[in-house]
């Protein structure tokens, strides 16, 4: 890091041994009804074969299910999160989330108890230090599982769809994400993406991975999608969620997952909160919708998450999607042909918990088609409840165990029944690695788009006194950028104001930009009437030439269309920022084309799909 004195800031914002079996009783502690525990030898069912799988990963399946018992068929369907950097050795505070959650202290009790079939890792769980601790984790969690109950590796997950989301952060390679890839064009680097992330995931023991979206991202106002999706042609998102799920199921990779079905990029409201609407007629869902996940399922995709909005032209009962027949069994398996695991969006999401209880959820997400029961926010309740369906009929028995055999035939596809544990040794020669970082670099360079340049850009560095303002993912965005624009031979004055500047720090930021030759601002999700299109305004009328950067949603330009010069990055990860500061001294030839639509602020279209200039 660049000593920090070279600057002026004005304003800052800114594995364990295997666990025993627990007791019969506990086991049955957790249900409304007697155990099933005697029943060994279940009817056999029909043939289930997911995409990929070999007559010998069908065979060890069926084996497997015919000695589980009723329990733990229904564990298998539940992937939640636990709290602790390790399987077993637990601070009190990270015993008491788990207590809370299972009943149990630690992420191994909590596999053994409910047979869990899969664990998903989150920074807020306390699960993601570094690699060879998450790799240790892993291990940890894979030994519990395999000590306990049927005696069936887990499969572990996450969200790391880079860009705006992820969860593991550097050293792992981090990418710009779904909509940078729709602005480079290019099937080959999502594919390389995907690769480069599947091989670091599974190093850290890792099976699959929640990505990617395969969204069109239609409204310009989406609040959860945006650049989580490649863009807003259907095509596009279709060639490059092809290529990212290629890329991540490689050889030595992981599951990839298409998300969120039937498609949530025409929607203002977030299904965190809410529950939203899609309005599109069944021809606009074929036409717009659709696609991605066809192109998704043609590439072997091998999961499809469901998403919890309403669309009452596939499903007209008021249900969302995640526990509608209509959807996952009628459109997803029936008419679309989908032969992989149905995975639940978060369960705990207030788009699925408004008509029903967090115990009916998880039945009717069952009934629906679904495979994988994704974060419930009671797992004793909804694992009680479907244990009960079960046992009285309600859940037919075919249907379990379906879902349990597509379930056990991925952790054999994926490896993990030939090789649970992972090298932690070896994790650092994988993740992180000076290739890997090349191939990221890469990626962002093609991606940098540049919509407006009035012959300010490139800039000669040598010498330059910029002032660096706006938004910053804390301190490390301006920093990040700072210090590579001073390895150039710039001059920079730091005055970080944040996403909703204050008129004082507006003042600061002029102040700055009036001792400097040019100012550089970095805008994040700018809206009508922002403070960021105040402060935008206002080192315009300084008389400086000022350059926008917008860190994450390209659409920021429609609230300053006059300013001399305007890049999109799609994102603030290290690998779009350094590609930024490339781009802007000449160092990249920006190649970027606009994977979306720019809409004015009085509604028609500033710029087009496709715009993008070069020098």
């Amino acid at each position: 890091m660049t000593d920090l004195s070279r600057r002026t800031a004005l304003t800052g914002i800114g594995t364990g041994a295997a666990l025993a079996t627990l007791p019969r009783q506990a086991h049955a502690a957790t249900a409304t009804a007697p155990t099933a525990s005697g029943e060994t030898h279940p009817p056999r069912p029909h043939e289930v074969a997911v995409p990929g799988s070999t007559s010998r990963d069908r065979a060890w399946a069926r084996r497997i299910l015919r000695r589980m018992t009723l329990e733990q068929k229904v564990g298998q369907l539940f992937t939640c999160y636990v709290h602790g950097t390790d399987a077993e050795r637990v601070t009190e505070a990270e015993a008491a989330e788990n207590t809370k959650l299972f009943g149990v202290r630690s992420g191994a009790e909590a596999v053994a108890r409910y047979h869990l079939g899969g664990v998903i890792y989150f920074a807020w769980s306390d699960n993601l230090k570094d690699p060879e601790q998450i790799a240790g984790l892993s291990n940890g969690l894979q030994r519990a599982a395999l000590a306990s109950g049927a005696r069936v590796p887990l499969t572990i997950s996450v969200d790391q769809e880079h860009g705006a989301v992820f969860r593991i952060g550097r050293p792992a390679t981090l990418f710009p994400g779904a909509m940078a890839l729709g602005a480079t064009r290019s099937v080959r680097d999502a594919n390389l993406m995907g690769q480069v992330a599947g091989r670091e995931l599974r190093a850290m023991g890792i099976t699959t991975d929640y990505a990617p979206v395969a969204d069109v991202n239609v409204d310009p106002a989406n609040p959860v999608i945006g650049v989580r999706s490649p863009g807003s042609d259907p095509g596009l998102v279709s060639s490059i969620v092809k290529g990212q799920v290629t890329g991540l199921q490689r050889k030595g990779g992981v599951s990839a997952t298409a998300k969120h079905f039937p498609g949530h990029g025409d929607t203002s409201v977030d299904s965190h909160a809410g529950l939203p609407t899609i309005t599109h007629t069944r021809a606009e869902w074929e036409r717009l919708d659709r696609p991605p996940f066809e192109a998704a399922i043609k590439a072997g995709v091998e999961s499809i998450m469901t998403a919890h909005l309403l669309v009452p032209a596939l499903d007209d009962s008021g249900d969302p999607a995640t526990l509608s027949p209509k959807i996952i069994t009628g459109v997803l398996r029936k008419e679309m042909g989908f032969r992989g695991l149905v995975v639940t969006d978060g369960l705990m999401m207030a788009g699925v918990r408004q008509k029903y209880g967090d115990d009916e959820v998880a039945v009717r997400a069952v009934l629906a088609g679904a495979d994988v029961l994704l974060q419930s926010p009671d797992v004793p309740k909804a694992y009680a409840a479907v244990l009960a369906a079960a046992k009285s009929g309600r859940i037919p028995m075919r249907r379990l165990e379906d879902s349990v055999l597509r379930n056990l035939q991925y952790k054999a596809v994926r490896g993990v029944v030939a090789r649970p544990l992972v090298d932690v040794a070896k994790v650092a020669s994988v993740v992180g690695t000076t290739a890997h970082g090349r191939i990221a670099a890469d990626v962002a360079d093609h991606s940098t788009t540049l919509l407006r340049n009035t012959g300010v850009l490139p800039i000669t560095p040598r010498g330059r006194r910029i002032a660096l303002v706006g938004w910053s993912s804390g301190t490390v965005t301006h920093e990040i950028l700072a210090d590579s624009l001073e390895q150039r031979g710039v001059q920079v004055t730091l005055a970080t104001t944040g996403a909703d500047p204050t008129a004082q720090q507006i003042d600061a930021a002029v102040a700055a930009a009036e001792d400097a030759e040019g100012v550089l601002v970095t805008t994040y999700n700018v809206k009508p009437d922002s403070p960021q299109a105040k402060l935008v305004a206002a080192l315009q009328a300084s008389g400086r030439p000022v350059v926008v950067a917008a860190l994450r949603n390209p659409y920021d330009i429609a609230h300053f269309p006059s300013v001399p010069a305007y890049l999109a990055t799609y994102s603030w990860t290290p690998s779009a920022i350094e590609a930024l500061v490339r781009t802007l001294v000449g160092e990249n030839d920006p190649t970027g084309k606009l994977p979306v639509d720019i809409p004015a602020a009085n509604g028609s279209t500033l710029y087009r799909y496709g715009a993008g200039l070069s020098y």
